[in-house]
């Protein structure tokens, strides 16, 4: 099937998938990172302070994600989806009239868990799920619109920021998520039917032939093989995102030396999204894992030595490799590996190492900025972290991938 025919044949689904994972940036680092200063201020808050309450509220979305995201194996996406569209208005409210340093960890929540944890994970589940043969197709388009609310969206709000106050962008933010409930509903009024099209397909098997449950994928190594590349890409990318008005501070660049990088690098994302898919489709997603963290370990080690903004440019390049293959590979995975009948609940044990991921991130760095350990030397060691955690998805995936019925009709 032609690109043209497959986006044609398909459009009201991969549009639905498009628009939640736009709509997820609202509670993503990239978003909420612009605002770090405004909100270090008004609640009087150091570094590392900031970062506690990120990770706390974060790491509680990635609990609430464990049994939330299960709840996509019994529901369909169009109500599902609604009514977290409807949480993630009321957390972009709750954000610009709380005044309270102690209901700021609830806020954080609410946004990570309704934005970058449930909207993102209706819709990659829903790829996963509705699409076999062009899975990494539909997974690569459904992520385009996280990458595109990536290129846009920091540089509309900083620039808005000359105009606005703060608080009130974040009021402009919840109008956008509350917009997004009818069009999702226009788009899935002939909603596929999530578990009959699942079970009526031998390829939507996984190893050994078989639909994996969530407790069966916890006990099995594969899972925990591949934890530390699950959390990197999201631990680090969004530390840098995060952390990104304390590095121009450190290297006395203004802000938007960095932030006018960011089409480039969505560029890049969305080229990596794309071809990691058609790769997907094409050989598999054991073959394609490996080689999606190597361009971060570079990325990392440019940052760390950056002598001009150019080279952030550059980092940037190279870390848009690893995140648009990361906006696949994960959902992807899952299904190849375990199954799709029980894929929202497994996904979700992910999507929440994901999610922790991100609190790690912006703790980690925050707590090791405020102890003197400076940014760049940080870089150094997430690029052999990447490095790590490379070497130990190979041997996982070596040793497991000829499990999958993929694999047998290949061989």
């Amino acid at each position: 099937m032609s690109l043209v025919s497959f986006l044609r044949g398909n459009a009201p689904w991969l549009a639905a998938g498009a628009m939640l994972t736009f709509l997820s940036s609202f509670g993503q680092t990239f978003f909420i990172s612009i605002f770090a200063g405004d909100i270090r201020e008004a609640f009087d808050l150091s570094h590392s302070s900031w970062g506690a309450i990120y990770a706390a509220g974060t790491t509680a979305s990635a609990v609430a994600m464990v049994w939330a995201g299960g709840l996509t194996d019994r529901f369909r996406s169009r109500a599902l989806g609604a009514a977290i569209l409807v949480a993630l208005a009321a957390s972009c409210l709750f954000m610009a009239v709380n005044t309270a340093a102690a209901l700021l960890p609830f806020a954080i929540f609410a946004l990570r868990f309704a934005g970058q944890g449930m909207t993102s994970h209706i819709a990659m589940a829903a790829m996963s799920r509705w699409f076999i043969a062009t899975r990494g197709r539909a997974l690569s388009i459904a992520g385009l619109g996280v990458t595109v609310g990536n290129a846009l969206l920091p540089i509309a709000f900083v620039a808005l920021m000359a105009v606005f106050d703060w608080r009130a962008l974040w009021m402009i933010a919840a109008a956008i998520a509350l917009l997004g409930v009818p069009l999702l509903l226009t788009l899935l009024r002939t909603e596929r039917t999530p578990q009959s099209f699942a079970a009526e397909s031998a390829g939507a098997f996984g190893m050994g032939a078989r639909h994996w449950t969530r407790l069966e994928a916890l006990r099995h190594p594969l899972f925990w093989l591949m934890v530390p590349a699950l959390l990197g890409p999201p631990a680090w990318g969004t530390a840098f995102f995060f952390q990104q008005v304390h590095y121009a501070e450190v290297k006395d660049w203004p802000l938007i030396a960095i932030v006018s990088w960011l089409p480039l690098f969505t560029a890049v994302t969305v080229g990596a999204m794309l071809a990691s898919g058609w790769a997907i489709d094409r050989f598999g997603v054991a073959k394609v894992y490996p080689t999606a963290l190597l361009p971060s370990v570079a990325a990392f080690f440019v940052f760390a030595t950056a002598a001009d903004p150019l080279h952030v440019g550059l980092g940037l390049v190279l870390l848009g490799m690893t995140q648009g293959a990361q906006s696949t590979l994960p959902a992807a995975f899952w299904a190849e590996f375990y199954g799709t009948r029980h894929i929202g609940a497994i996904k979700a044990m992910g999507a929440a190492v994901m999610v922790f991921g991100t609190a790690i991130g912006p703790g980690v760095t925050g707590y090791l900025i405020d102890l003197g350990v400076g940014i760049e030397t940080q870089y150094l060691a997430m690029a052999v972290y990447f490095l790590g955690a490379t070497g130990i998805m190979i041997l996982g995936l070596a040793r497991f991938r000829t499990e999958t019925p993929s694999s047998a009709e290949t061989a």
